[in-house]
């Protein structure tokens, strides 16, 4: 694993850029970006970009505009009408960070990267994310989405987002889901699925939230259920069940 600055000279953004690579170097690898959730960073599944790595796979996640881009970030005393406005850009600058990270990549040849075989990962906002980058980037050959955002009913609280799926091609998705999510639950996963239009599958993780698809899950389970969150979302932490009556995150990780 390495880090890269990666300069987004169009928008003047610098994305940190977290990048796994295959040990063997001899011939060109597939290509897997990875999108991480709201309130996560390129390093929350690492996990997946070492297992991918291991079995021949280049894999890349960056830190999302909203990470990186000032102007994005939460402020103190903003008014309902700015934090929307900034909600929108937010939620507008994630595909173009996709496709500004697949062009990076792609033109370096030191990475020796198929660009004929290039999938793309999300969790929750990133699952939306990935979801949606197909409309717009031919170079997409596959999606697997985790938990995603992007029904047509989200719970209070969660960012609601559209999905189109006017993809025009094959693209064919995984989706995973978690049993016991408090935040998306397997319902609004299902929705996506039947309005997929493309060869997919759908499986559904047992005993499973929504942060058993990152690092660390007793940790960061257990760390969302302690914060007080604002607003609509403020219901989420008490809904939560306890660690104890889930399953661990060693059993979770298992669907790699």
């Amino acid at each position: 694993m390495r880090t890269i600055q990666a300069f987004d000279a169009a928008r003047g953004r610098v994305f940190p850029v977290e990048i796994w690579h295959p040990a063997d170097n001899r011939r060109a690898h597939p290509l897997i970006v990875v999108s991480h959730s709201s309130g996560g960073n390129r390093r929350s599944a690492a996990f997946l970009g070492t297992h991918l790595a291991s079995h021949g796979y280049v894999v890349a996640a960056l830190d999302h505009s909203e990470l990186v881009a000032p102007e994005l970030a939460r402020r103190d005393g903003e008014t309902e009408a700015e934090r929307a406005a900034r909600t929108e850009t937010l939620i507008a600058s994630r595909v173009p960070d996709v496709r500004f990270l697949l062009d990076h990549l792609l033109s370096d040849a030191g990475l020796r990267l198929d660009a004929e075989r290039v999938g793309l990962v999300g969790h929750s906002f990133g699952g939306w994310t990935v979801l949606a980058t197909p409309e717009v980037e031919p170079r997409v050959r596959s999606v697997v989405a985790l938990a995603p955002g992007g029904s047509d009913n989200p719970l209070p609280g969660i960012l609601r987002l559209k999905l189109t799926f006017a993809w025009r091609r094959d693209v064919p998705t995984l989706y995973l889901a978690a049993e016991n999510d408090t935040m998306i639950p397997p319902a609004g996963v299902i929705e996506l699925f039947d309005r997929t239009p493309s060869s997919k599958r759908m499986f559904i993780l047992r005993r499973a939230d929504h942060q058993h698809f990152v690092d660390d899950v007793e940790g960061e389970h257990e760390a969302l259920r302690a914060m007080t969150l604002p607003g609509e979302a403020a219901w989420i932490p008490a809904a939560m069940r306890p660690m104890t009556e889930l399953c661990s995150g060693e059993q979770a990780h298992l669907f790699v």
